[in-house]
């Protein structure tokens, strides 16, 4: 390694140190100021091992476990101080701060766990993993056909909650020697019966579109954004209609990597603004807030790029065009939804209007598109998904008190690894976030 390498990972070390420090005094000074005891009576808890900087895996599960605590007693365990700091005024939950593993053993030891949550692969999932008489359960954040979809990891877990036949299927094609019936529940996107918000607009009789488009990606095959491509064109035929309301969510790094991409993007919400001055009444929304869910639920029709949000729109059971990325070096998945679903070409993206009306009122788009939305999340009607979610978590808590009764004069044997000075710091994760 050069010299100027060496100095240069010894700067990231230094900072990486000081952050950890800070961060262990904030919440001991945190400590002092709120009750953060460890809770007794915790029935099932979500395990987030990992940094601040994936907190939006954890986040989008808040509104679930919400409901769920309405019955259960729920918590999430927290290794990190960094996150735990941010996640004491966002969680809907208890937080049971564990730094160490003693403290871990701890909140084992004092709680009547039977069901523990993973929204990750995170690596330190294994220092919960030792801890028998309880159910770990593979969670997930979201659904998609990405090959994180399929990682041999599932195996680690008792059982995994799923979303739906797709899911199933795709485990089915890659896992060896897994017993998908035994081992899965599937329960839908429970997140999005919570897709609500308020609107910043007056409802009326205007169409309302969603525009959201990736980033440009930082490689040829993740070449998926449109906004240079398709957004300009498609905007500004939306726009010209006088009955469309144009919801515009870029991806918050478009245009990082290319900036004619980045300049595409500000020409967009220039064409807003301008539309919005002309014709108050039109309320054209540009959003780059922090919550995302509203939007999804909101719009009439939604056009986005391949993402994750694809799949969260498939989730609603509404209309949904997704474009076709321009550059041939672009991999697309050529199985699942995307070998079906309705695209937008580049060259039509000016022709934008007659495709949502399209999509809109036309019965064979329509009967298919409630075909892979079942196809990916069973029944999409509004608290079905929550009710299957809740109905998974009482099946498994049934399961534990059967094996219980089974094992009831098997001796207890309590994890005896103690390691009061293994602390899992926001720092020491942010060069190997989870996946």
């Amino acid at each position: 390694m050069k010299l100027g390498e060496q100095l240069a990972t010894g700067r990231r070390v230094l900072k990486r140190l000081i952050r950890q420090r800070r961060n262990r005094l904030r919440v001991e000074k945190l400590m002092a100021e709120i009750d953060l005891s460890l809770p007794t009576d915790v029935e099932v808890a979500v395990y987030y091992a990992d940094a601040s900087v994936n907190l939006y895996q954890l986040r989008q599960w808040f509104a679930p476990l919400h409901t769920l605590a309405q019955h259960r007693k729920v918590a999430i365990i927290t290794r990190s101080p960094g996150a735990t700091l941010k996640l004491v005024n966002e969680s809907p939950v208890p937080i049971a701060y564990c730094r160490t593993v003693l403290d871990l053993e701890r909140f084992v030891a004092t709680n009547p766990v039977k069901v523990i949550l993973y929204v990750n692969q995170n690596a330190k999932n294994f220092q919960m993993f030792r801890y028998g008489r309880m159910w770990h359960t593979f969670i997930n954040h979201g659904e998609s056909d990405k090959m994180y979809m399929t990682t041999n990891q599932y195996k680690a877990y008792d059982v995994a909650f799923i979303a739906g036949q797709a899911a199933h299927d795709r485990l089915k094609r890659v896992l060896w020697g897994y017993d998908l019936d035994a081992r899965t529940f599937q329960i839908g996107r429970p997140q999005a019966d919570h897709f609500a918000g308020e609107l910043p607009y007056t409802p009326d009789d205007r169409t309302v579109v969603l525009y959201a488009p990736t980033w440009e990606g930082d490689r040829p095959a993740a070449a998926y954004g449109s906004i240079a491509t398709h957004g300009e064109r498609l905007v500004e035929a939306l726009l010209a209609t006088g009955r469309h309301r144009v919801l515009y969510r870029p991806h918050p790094r478009s245009g990082v990597v290319n900036a004619a991409y980045g300049q595409a993007h500000r020409r967009i919400v220039a064409a807003l603004e301008r539309a919005n001055a002309a014709d108050p009444a039109a309320q054209h929304v540009y959003d780059d807030g922090p919550t995302l869910g509203w939007q999804l639920a909101a719009a009439d029709v939604a056009i986005c790029d391949i993402s994750a949000m694809i799949y969260d729109r498939l989730a609603t059971g509404k209309p949904l065009l997704v474009t076709r990325p321009a550059s041939p070096d672009a991999a697309v998945d050529t199985g699942g939804y995307l070998s079906a679903c309705e695209w937008l070409a580049a060259e039509d993206a000016a022709e934008v209007v007659p495709a949502v009306d399209r999509v809109l009122t036309d019965a064979d788009a329509h009967a298919a598109l409630q075909h892979w939305a079942s196809h990916y999340f069973g029944d999409t009607t509004p608290g079905a998904a929550t009710e299957r979610f809740h109905a998974a978590i009482d099946a498994l808590i049934e399961r534990w008190h059967v094996a219980e009764r089974e094992h009831a004069t098997d001796p207890v044997v309590r994890g005896t690894e103690h390691d009061a000075d293994d602390p899992l710091d926001d720092e020491a994760l942010s060069d190997r976030a989870a996946v």
